[in-house]
């Protein structure tokens, strides 16, 4: 029998560590199917099919085949997906028009799945123009500078005919100084005031965004250019606080940070300082390292992919954009 010396350890944090009911009780982070939100890729031809090498096991599917993933969504409880467009080159142009086109790619896959789903799912739309522009930039251009005035008024139209086709959520990613508020002003100027805004309130100029912009196709477009000019440094973190400060005056129903894993520190401070609905982005670069990883046999995908989905919440997040969606909501159900 051990002694009851005062350095022996009356407290065993291990005792409740050795059951799965134990662990159960005392589980403090929950991970659900609920918290994801699966960003999708639209190719303009509606049976059309196009993998994308950087991004193992997600391709570019047409509206066909999208209403069968929105349907395996809703199907998973997964409450919501975002969509991107894949917009064909001759449509691109120096001002983005076809972003206000409101027959445009995600306009139009927004209808079919209102049509098709009701209310069932949300549906979050992107308002930026580098989809659409021919130099990849998300804002218009002028010898070399990016016009954020001029282009606020671009994003107001933008955000009016997506949510005229059906957009439950605008998200402006675009880091344009003012956009909230614009949007917010053009959206209740519509008869949209209850479709809310997702903005990429700390939107960082990172190097992990290379397989979504080969997903999209504007990686082209913007070759040795880049977006420091309007995305943050990666080394800001009180800036960080500032802009989603003012995102919020402007009208921000939710915030989100971009990119994920590298800015767990930014998610949580946005968290706590401001107690607001807080959505993390983990953006593509994350994705392929780790499946990559997993392809090689490095690393367990399917274990790794839920601990860096729990880390998200741990760290505050109460919604997780990610293109691991369908395959947690998966294992999350075993």
């Amino acid at each position: 029998m051990q002694s009851s010396r005062g350095d022996y350890p009356m407290t065993r944090m291990r005792r409740l560590r050795q059951h799965p009911w134990s662990r159960a009780l005392v589980n403090e982070t929950i991970l659900s199917s609920a918290d994801l939100i699966w960003p999708l890729f639209i190719l303009p031809d509606a049976k059309g099919e196009q993998p994308i090498a950087s991004l193992p096991g997600v391709s570019r599917r047409g509206i066909e085949l999208l209403l069968k993933d929105v349907e395996e969504a809703v199907d998973l409880g997964i409450p919501a997906i975002a969509l991107f467009p894949v917009t064909p080159t001759e449509l691109k142009s120096d001002d983005g028009r076809e972003a206000l086109n409101p027959d445009n790619l995600i306009c139009s896959a927004t209808r079919a799945i209102r049509q098709r789903f009701g209310n069932a799912i949300g549906i979050v739309c992107d308002v930026a123009l580098d989809p659409y522009t021919s130099h990849g930039q998300d804002g218009l251009l002028r010898d070399g500078v990016i016009l954020n005035d001029e282009t606020l008024m671009v994003l107001q139209q933008q955000a009016v005919v997506q949510a005229a086709a059906g957009a439950s959520v605008i998200a402006p990613s675009d880091m344009m100084d003012g956009r909230i508020g614009a949007v917010r002003e053009a959206l209740d100027g519509s008869g949209h005031q209850d479709v809310c805004i997702m903005s990429y309130a700390a939107k960082y100029a990172s190097a992990f965004y290379g397989p979504f912009r080969d997903a999209v196709g504007s990686k082209g477009n913007l070759g040795s250019g880049d977006k420091k000019t309007y995305q943050m440094q990666p080394s800001a973190t009180d800036e960080a606080i500032h802009e989603v400060a003012l995102d919020l005056r402007e009208g921000a129903d939710i915030v989100m940070v971009k990119p994920g894993m590298p800015y767990l520190d930014i998610v949580y401070r946005i968290k706590t300082e401001f107690q607001v609905p807080t959505a993390v982005y983990q953006v593509s670069g994350e994705y392929a390292m780790l499946c990559a990883a997993a392809n090689n046999g490095w690393l367990d995908k399917e274990k790794c992919m839920l601990e860096s989905l729990l880390a998200f919440r741990r760290a505050g997040a109460d919604m997780i954009l990610t293109y691991f969606a369908r395959d947690a909501a998966k294992a999350l159900r075993k």
